[in-house]
């Protein structure tokens, strides 16, 4: 029996998300595709999950698409270019940009190659932790392509326009330590499971509602107009105002403990 290309363990608040093609050093194929845009939908359904570890199996976290698997099936290559009229992505874009959507903040730990498809996931997460020696690249450019997974949007929000282009027209391997440097990456560490781990515990301590709510109050923001964005702040904190959560967190502030919040109201 094949084993599922992407593998999901819930640890209390928390779902631990595996790449699980090691032998390929977690290449995309149509497996991965299928498991992430699956995962990533019912993870969004799942009100007691607060955080999403993002990893790769192996020695890899993503060494980019398998063409010569994907191109094994052309009518399907064709057929997942065809965007959904309801959400604008095709099925390569949405099987990334799902992580995005997610209304709950997703972090990358990554290692290895973080090439192509890899790195266009990476960007899609909120957060990513990177080993120093990890080989990053938006490796298209090898094959006269261009990033087409949903990766262009978050790039150009991470980093100035003029790096964007050079990686994207370039192709270039540059190293986790550099990815950091140049904003790509949120942190690097021999171990980047460890600051991944902390910052969980950090968004762990506030509540789930505030969380979700700031995560898609700043993912909106460059793309929305200033009225339309002051609308969502206050649509966003009428709903704060009233939650359960927020007021768990004011009940515990006032009672010097530790909240106990309830499940994400938000979606």
């Amino acid at each position: 029996m094949t084993e599922p290309r992407v593998i999901t363990e819930i640890d209390g608040h928390v779902a631990h998300v595996r790449l699980n093609r090691p032998d390929k050093l977690n290449a995309v194929d149509f497996g991965v595709l299928d498991g992430l845009r699956e995962t990533a939908a019912r993870l969004a359904k799942d009100r007691s999950v607060r955080a999403v570890l993002l990893t790769g199996n192996g020695t890899s976290f993503c060494a980019g698409l398998d063409f010569p698997s994907v191109n094994r099936t052309p009518a399907k290559v064709l057929r997942g270019f065809v965007p959904n009229p309801l959400r604008g992505t095709n099925m390569f874009q949405q099987s990334l940009w799902a992580w995005r959507r997610l209304p709950v903040p997703v972090i990358a730990v990554t290692h290895g190659h973080v090439f192509g498809a890899g790195i266009q996931l990476a960007l899609a997460a909120d957060f990513r932790f990177t080993t120093p020696d990890a080989k990053w690249s938006l490796l298209e450019a090898k094959w006269g392509l261009v990033p087409d997974m949903s990766g262009t949007i978050p790039l150009v929000e991470q980093v100035p326009l003029d790096l964007a282009k050079r990686l994207t027209m370039t192709g270039e391997i540059f190293s986790g330590e550099q990815a950091a440097a140049w904003g790509l990456a949120s942190g690097v560490a021999d171990d980047p499971s460890v600051p991944a781990g902390e910052l969980v515990e950090q968004l762990l301590a506030r509540s789930p509602d505030a969380v979700s709510g700031s995560k898609r109050l700043l993912n909106e923001a460059a793309r929305r107009s200033v009225r339309a964005q002051f609308s969502l702040e206050r649509r966003l904190q009428m709903h704060m105002l009233r939650s359960a959560n927020a007021k768990e967190t004011r009940r515990a502030a006032a009672a010097k403990e530790d909240p106990q919040f309830g499940p994400r109201a938000l979606r």
